[in-house]
């Protein structure tokens, strides 16, 4: 099946300002651009993806996004990321994808089994994989085959709103559950999660 990952990214010194009482800004933007470098080390692993699209309206985070072979969408205007999703999406179906993985640029502990294991559960479209966060609130990873099936939500509440748009589109519906992709980078409580896993945030990227 052929497959783009899609990737949503922050400009970097603005992205994670739920941090700001435990990291400064630079240490906010060093954060994220190691956690977008590991998400691209870990596409770039996956023979299964055929290309990643990293979307964002920073051109560091675009430039950065090329380094590693990516293909790139500058966002204009407000940045609406539902909507920037959808013309990103309507993009990979003009080169005739079957699927697309929609996937932050913030889980620290993304693995290229993780991925294996989603992109395994996308067989007999059409289908709707959601990962949710570890709250069970957030969609973690979203894979929908085939490419524009659903609309997507993705913004507080987005977990049980894919799951309802699955269900509308007459889709397969898969809940996927993986403790490493459970976690994203949102809260000082997060930091603390991932303590026990890696050293520090720091190694993020290495």
């Amino acid at each position: 099946m052929t497959v783009w990952a899609i990737v949503p990214v922050k400009p970097l010194r603005r992205g994670k300002s739920r941090l700001a009482e435990v990291l400064s800004q630079d240490e906010r933007t060093d954060l994220n651009r190691r956690l977008l470098s590991h998400t691209l080390d870990t596409l770039a692993e996956l023979p299964e993806i055929e290309h990643v699209l990293v979307v964002s309206r920073d051109q560091g985070v675009l430039a950065l996004a090329r380094e590693y072979g990516a293909r790139t969408v500058q966002e204009n205007g407000m940045p609406y990321l539902n909507k920037s999703l959808a013309r990103a999406t309507i993009l990979a179906r003009n080169y005739a994808t079957r699927g697309v993985l929609i996937i932050p640029a913030d889980l620290p502990l993304v693995t290229p089994e993780d991925i294996r294991t989603v992109l395994s559960k996308a067989t007999d479209p059409p289908v709707v994989v959601i990962v949710p966060d570890r709250r069970h609130e957030g969609t973690n990873a979203l894979l929908v085959c085939p490419a524009g099936l659903i609309e997507y939500k993705f913004g507080p509440g987005s977990f049980h709103k894919h799951c309802e748009k699955a269900r509308q589109a007459g889709a397969r519906l898969e809940i996927c559950e993986l403790p490493s992709l459970a976690l994203d980078m949102d809260l000082p409580e997060d930091l603390e999660l991932i303590s026990g896993k890696i050293e520090s945030w720091r190694e993020i990227g290495r």
